[in-house]
């Protein structure tokens, strides 16, 4: 785990360097805005020391935006000044996690930097456990959902892919809460009649109930999702999923966006593609007819949008028997039994239990004569 140094004063980064060298992995920054080029280059450590008098960002100043930026990075102070009001002012606007003062004894640095990189892995393992408790509670709705409405769950599938194609295409890293909100998108479509599904996806036009029903099951999700502690910002994301309206306040730039704005476009823009192509629209059509409705849709989301057709941006063609299907693929098309009955349906995701429901099915049909899958499939899996 390496540990960032942030002083003012080459020769106590040199006396710090040579005292933990050996023990840990240690990078050093002259000042604030070095600091941060330098975490924004070579990405997140498990501490930050700084001083706290520098010129242009104090320690706090520093700490207070790497709490912002990094919130898992652990912060502490190493200064000569230890007055009151500065000491106050790190812990309350910085967070910190300990206060040492200058000139501080080798055992005492070397016993604090370790208090420091064992709080960092508390965190990230109760962040973990935390991510994992929550994965496998949307895994398990999902299931449900694909128990209780078979189209919406397909449609979940297809989500989840676009919103991988077009993250890898942006080269935006999906938080833990993006994909969540991939998972739960539709699960408010649990409240709706999978007829009414099935002819949104046929392009049968819905009449004005239908589709006051079909509008509201963003927000029965988010209502439901909101209720899990810590998915507010999941409840957030899943809300929005159908409101792709205006630009003007964010960065030219896509890059420069804040993660939940990159997120939550993500999702909402995913969502659009499969309400045009899940009708039959070819993907050159469907871009087209999103470029028309939606002007202001930056042209770096556009771009991105044009690498999800077959899912090629991220995911691999492989061609596998029946028998040879495993949680985690993709189909990239329906299977179909040979006397004819659909099984599945193109863009689902296999999951465990969704397995063992089809091989079940195909166990024994209700004549009692067994339900056989000759053809070879074609799936996807990631790349």
């Amino acid at each position: 785990m390496r540990v960032l140094f942030v002083d003012d004063e080459p020769n106590v980064l040199d006396s710090i360097r040579r005292q933990l060298r050996k023990s840990h992995d240690i990078l050093t920054a002259t000042s604030g805005v070095d600091a941060l080029a330098l975490l924004k280059d070579t990405g997140p450590v498990a501490l930050v020391v700084s001083d706290m008098r520098m010129p242009g960002m104090n320690g706090t100043e520093l700490l207070t935006r790497i709490r912002e930026e990094y919130p898992d990075t652990v912060r502490m102070i190493l200064s000569g000044q230890a007055d009151l009001e500065s000491t106050i002012s790190a812990i309350n606007d910085g967070h910190v996690f300990r206060f040492l003062t200058k000139p501080c004894h080798e055992d005492a640095l070397r016993r604090a930097v370790n208090a420091g990189l064992a709080q960092y892995e508390l965190i990230t393992a109760r962040k973990e456990l935390l991510e994992k408790t929550l994965q496998g509670l949307v895994e398990m709705l999902t299931d449900i959902l694909g128990i209780m409405n078979p189209v919406a769950r397909r449609r979940t599938g297809r989500v989840r892919q676009y919103s991988a194609a077009i993250a890898s295409a942006l080269k935006f890293t999906m938080p833990w809460d993006l994909r969540l909100a991939t998972l739960l998108s539709q699960l408010g479509c649990i409240t709706l009649p999978v007829e009414l599904l099935d002819k949104l996806y046929a392009g049968t036009p819905l009449d004005d109930e239908e589709q006051r029903l079909y509008h509201r099951h963003p927000a029965v999700a988010a209502a439901l999702i909101g209720r899990i502690p810590q998915l507010e910002p999941v409840a957030a994301m899943v809300a929005r999923q159908q409101q792709l309206t205006d630009f003007s306040a964010l960065p030219a730039e896509v890059s420069e966006w804040p993660a939940e704005d990159t997120a939550t476009v993500i999702l909402a823009v995913a969502t659009a593609l499969d309400d045009l192509m899940a009708t039959g629209e070819q993907p050159a059509d469907a871009l087209k007819r999103m470029e028309q409705s939606m002007p202001w849709l930056p042209k770096a989301i556009i771009e991105a949008v044009r690498t999800v057709h077959m899912h090629s941006a991220y995911m691999d063609i492989r061609w596998v028997g029946f028998d040879e299907l495993r949680p985690g693929m993709v189909l990239d098309e329906d299977i179909i039994a040979d006397n004819g009955e659909t099984l599945m349906f193109r863009g689902e995701e296999i999951t465990s239990p969704l397995l063992t429901q089809l091989r079940e099915t195909t166990a024994a049909s209700s004549a009692g004569e067994p339900t056989s899958v000759s053809q070879k499939l074609r799936i996807l899996i990631p790349a």
